[in-house]
């Protein structure tokens, strides 16, 4: 089991971009508020079980319900739209009443946010170019940064102020909705091809 620095460098900036935990701290902040509290580390955790689970058994869990990776990624896609849809219209489509700390940790913080079908199938990409230890590293590094930030979400939300918190939300909402968009239109045409 040999580490490849540049393998490991390469996974962890892909992961990041696609997690996009800088992107989600408008929707951690407006889960906060929702839920009065998120346990980080319980986020953190479930986020990277889930993406090392899938790693090794993604595609077999897949095949197994009869399900691919392309309308795996098109549902995840219409999950992403709609808490994109709530950023930037300010409206709620996810019921108020399931929003117990204990729920809002698991989804949709752990998944589809942080472990979302954009990770899970980037990871099936990374799987085919890079050795397994390599994108297991990248993945513990990318669950350390996402705890930092889930853990320094309440003094940025006090840092920023409500307008603050306000602009950023409606900017990332529209990131968001792009990415469930590419997500969606790249992963529909493979569908029909």
């Amino acid at each position: 089991m040999v580490l490849n620095f540049k393998e490991i460098v390469t996974a962890t900036m892909v992961l990041f971009a696609v997690i996009d935990i800088i992107g989600n701290i408008p929707i951690i902040i407006g889960l906060r508020e929702k839920a009065g509290h998120i346990n980080s580390g319980k986020a953190s955790i479930i986020a990277a079980i889930v993406m090392i689970v899938f790693l090794f058994l993604g595609e077999s869990i897949l095949k197994l319900i009869g399900v691919n990776v392309n309308e795996f990624a098109v549902a995840g896609a219409l999950i992403l739209f709609f808490i994109a849809l709530e950023m930037i219209l300010g409206v709620t489509l996810f019921k108020e009443t399931d929003t117990s700390p204990d729920l809002a940790t698991i989804f949709p913080l752990a998944f589809p946010l942080l472990a979302g079908p954009g990770s899970l199938t980037t990871l099936l990409s990374l799987r085919a170019e890079y050795a397994i230890q390599n994108i297991i590293v990248a993945i513990l590094v990318n669950i350390v940064i996402i705890y930092a930030v889930l853990k320094t979400s309440g003094r940025l939300q006090r840092f920023l102020g409500k307008n603050g918190i306000a602009v950023i939300q409606k900017i990332f909402g529209v990131i968001l909705l792009a990415i469930a968009v590419k997500l969606f239109t790249s992963n529909i045409q493979e569908l029909f091809n």
